[in-house]
């Protein structure tokens, strides 16, 4: 349930301040997570580092950066629930049948729980048909501290439905940016595995994963200001929503990961997933 809210509420922020682009808010918010992240690696006491799980966070990150354009373009509720779909719908599928190199789950209901996959399915469809009436923030107090005549927002968000397709793919990256956490797990018990006798305590990958997180911004953010000229659009009114997202978020993840190891992926993606799409889709009704 913490999870669920943290998660359904950590880009609120991006409703109510102006961010541009998104490429600075996505930054100081991945900034935010590794600095949570390395809290939370002391109070369980440094557990062994894992590489491999940096890898989850590198496509999480690559996900993050177009969250700002998708919502700035559908809409919070609506871009939360299509990419939730998608992240439902593969992570789903990746652990019940064992895609990826991990080890496949089986539930005590199989046909209940292709019934609700497929309803998904069908719902994220419907989304997409969904029509969004979003509009941007203009005034005097939304002016970057750095301007350029490029916007990558414009690029990213010329129809809605561009910014349906951007938060499917979004979705996706996100499924994908867990399975090398369950893929440590399910080969720890593999004599011949790289991964024997890895912990499959996962709040011991949490770290690891916000590090690729930050790194792999930090690259994205050097990037994009190396195409603007050194001239990136800064906004200083972004920089507290943006630690407070990621706040959220590392929380959020925290808690999921320990969901977790008392209840099984194929059954905690669908809760999640589904419950902070709800929770994004009341605060979309509710803050304009």
């Amino acid at each position: 349930v913490a999870a669920v809210l943290l998660y359904g509420s950590n880009f609120v922020p991006v409703k109510r301040v102006e961010t541009g682009d998104g490429m600075f808010f996505q930054w100081v918010t991945c900034a935010a997570i590794w600095v949570i992240s390395m809290i939370g690696d002391l109070v369980l006491q440094s557990p062994k580092f894992c590489p491999f799980a940096m890898l989850g966070g590198v496509l999480w990150a690559t996900g993050n950066i177009a969250v700002v354009p998708f919502i700035k373009a559908i809409g919070l509720g609506l871009g939360i629930l299509i990419s939730g779909s998608s992240t439902l719908m593969l992570g789903w599928a990746s652990s019940r049948f064992g895609w990826f190199g991990i080890a496949a789950q089986n539930v005590s209901r199989p046909i209940l729980n292709y019934c609700g996959a497929g309803l998904c399915l069908l719902s994220g469809l419907i989304f997409f048909f969904v029509k969004a009436d979003v509009k941007l923030l203009h005034s005097s107090e939304t002016i970057p501290l750095l301007t350029d005549r490029v916007s990558l927002l414009s690029v990213f968000c010329i129809l809605s439905t561009s910014g349906s397709l951007l938060a499917a793919v979004v979705g996706f990256l996100y499924a994908f940016s867990i399975i090398p956490v369950l893929y440590i797990k399910s080969h720890s018990v593999h004599h011949d595995s790289m991964f024997y006798e890895a912990s499959v305590y996962e709040l011991d990958y949490v770290h690891a994963h916000c590090c690729g997180i930050f790194i792999a911004s930090t690259v994205y953010f050097a990037i994009y200001c190396a195409a603007m000229n050194t001239k990136p659009k800064l906004y200083s009114r972004a920089v507290l929503p943006g630690l407070l997202s990621g706040l959220m978020w590392t929380l959020g993840t925290y808690c999921w990961f320990l969901a977790n190891n008392y209840l099984t992926s194929i059954i905690t993606f669908p809760i999640v997933t589904a419950g902070c799409g709800l929770v994004a889709a009341l605060w979309g009704c509710l803050v304009n």
